[in-house]
């Protein structure tokens, strides 16, 4: 144990020997409860065009971004982002260059990833969730695959294995190869299905021995919202008059439900694969992401408390009722219409059920008001609900509001069978250029871990929590506020690592010491070895 883990573990034994109510520890959740943190291919590895990658629509995208620093488009995309995020458009992209930044570098994690799991080893880290580069491993989408990037992965798992670190690994963070994009416009053709299925099973027969816990597709909701219908995510399929930027090509009232759609059936094809060919002889488990805002009525009224229960079944119940029941929500069916793609008989029974475990990534709530104008036509004004930030939460300064967590664990547990629930994504954003003394984060960690805990004890099956993230990555096209556990220093061609208070605080849970709310205010990563000024 390192000399200033020793002297957290003495202090956290004397300063909460006494009951408290926000006191627990790891041993306080069920045997066999995972606790992790996470990264993705885009966000950490860097070494874009090195041995054999390929381009992503994430490398598209971001040397694409001019179109943030003209005028007229940027007050578009923050009005936009304030009502549904709470972001705050000016303070990130303002001061960065004609171009933007990139993630062609990143964190360097394809050349430090020995460094990297030294430092998850030395955190007791029991487990990391990760994500395999598609067009690293099969460079153009589909055929064959590049013997580079599958030995980099391979030496990456045998790392993480050798260390004790579980790897938690996601095939698709996101990272669409262009060729497939420019063949034939990726997830809004059903072609997709196919190829996806076949890259998954390359990642099953190669790193299934290791891999015991695969997720297929993070986050489609946001996906398809952000990059089918308002454009402002990659792949910037959008049309006027729902689009928040000028695409080039796309259908925002059709194309997010089709992309989603296809999402689910390459989710249930790739999962009946991995029952039928490896599940028995590699026992692993496989699973698919939702991302789920907590929402709650903006007021008491009727109007508000119908529209907070039609936004869940848009935001949840796209992803979450087809996978459980094996079909849309009535009213989603209802308001859509024919725009809304529909599942055979044999597609419905092929997606219903066909999961092992939901991963939930959570950040913070938000109030919802009814919309007075009824207008129809893409997912946002088919929801006809709107969203603000709950208190003085925003994208980047998300208040500590645990019960949000609670609620959507909850809410799970009453609506949709009570299965097996991961947290695969809560963290709290600070500037990057702030304090390494982060006492907000693990304010935030405290509170929402506590939140979880006390889901678990009243019945949630909820089996692991995955903090976001491990290191400072490239965050949603910037590097100005990050999430990481590390401080990277992004000017530093070496990317030197430091660790921040909240390292501190999550590797004294993670080894098994009590721990509050309290104990970051008498913790300084200025006495820690490692500590870099800012």
């Amino acid at each position: 144990m390192e000399p200033i883990l020793f002297l957290i573990t003495i202090f956290l034994g004397f300063a909460f020997s006494g009951k408290c109510s926000d006191v627990y520890s790891r041993n306080d959740f069920p045997e066999g409860f995972v606790f992790g943190s996470g990264i993705s291919a885009f966000q950490w590895e860097g070494a874009v065009d090195e041995d054999g990658r390929m381009p992503s629509i994430w490398d598209t995208y971001v040397h694409s971004r001019k179109l943030f620093h003209k005028a007229k488009v940027r007050v578009r995309i923050h009005r936009v982002l304030k009502c549904f995020l709470g972001f705050n458009l000016n303070r990130v992209f303002l001061n960065d260059a004609e171009a933007g930044p990139t993630g062609d570098v990143a964190c360097d994690g394809y050349h430090k990833y020995k460094e990297d799991v030294r430092l998850m080893y030395d955190m007791g880290l029991g487990a990391l969730r990760l994500s395999i580069s598609w067009p690293r491993l099969i460079p153009s989408g589909r055929g064959p695959v590049n013997p580079k990037g599958l030995r980099f992965y391979k030496n990456l798992l045998n790392e993480l294995t050798r260390h004790g670190i579980e790897p938690h690994v996601t095939l698709y963070h996101d990272d669409l190869p262009q060729a497939l994009e420019d063949e034939y416009g990726g997830w809004i053709d059903r072609r997709i299905i196919d190829d996806f299925t076949a890259f998954a099973d390359v990642c099953f027969r190669e790193f299934g021995n290791t891999v015991k816990f695969w997720t297929t597709i993070n986050e489609p909701n946001m996906l398809a919202w952000g990059g089918y219908d308002l454009g402002f995510m990659p792949p910037k399929h959008c049309s006027p008059p729902y689009a928040m930027v000028k695409c080039s090509r796309g259908n925002s009232s059709t194309e997010p439900y089709i992309a989603l759609h296809n999402m689910l059936l390459a989710h249930a094809s790739t999962s009946r694969l991995y029952k039928q060919k490896y599940k028995d002889k590699q026992n692993g488990s496989l699973g698919i992401t939702c991302y789920a805002y907590w929402m709650v009525p903006l007021t008491s009224s009727g109007e508000d408390e119908i529209a907070t229960r039609r936004a869940k079944d848009f935001y949840l119940g796209w992803v979450l009722h087809p996978l459980v029941f094996g079909d849309y929500p009535d009213v989603m069916k209802r308001i859509v219409g024919k725009r809304l793609p529909s599942f055979s008989d044999e597609e419905s029974d092929l997606v219903k059920d066909s999961f092992d475990f939901l991963g939930i990534i959570h950040y913070t709530t938000m109030n919802i008001a009814h919309l007075s104008t009824s207008r129809q036509g893409d997912f946002t004004s088919d929801m006809n609900a709107s969203m603000s930030n709950f208190g003085k939460s925003t994208f980047v300064t998300i208040d500590v509001l645990p019960w949000g967590l609670e609620g959507v664990l909850e809410y799970i547990k009453q609506n949709y069978g009570n299965p097996p629930v991961y947290i695969l994504e809560n963290g709290r954003p600070t500037n990057h250029h702030s304090s390494l003394n982060d006492v907000g984060r693990v304010e935030y960690l405290h509170a929402y871990i506590a939140a979880v805990l006390n889901s678990v004890r009243n019945g949630s099956q909820t089996r692991g929590y995955f903090q976001w993230s491990f290191m400072d990555l490239y965050e949603f096209l910037n590097y100005n506020y990050t999430y990481g556990l590390y401080y990277v220093n992004f000017s530093d061609p070496e990317r030197k690592r430091s660790p921040k208070t909240s390292a501190l605080w999550y590797s004294a849970l993670l080894k098994g010491s009590m721990v509050s709310s309290q104990v970051a205010k008498n913790l300084s990563v200025s006495s820690s070895p490692g500590y870099a000024s800012q």
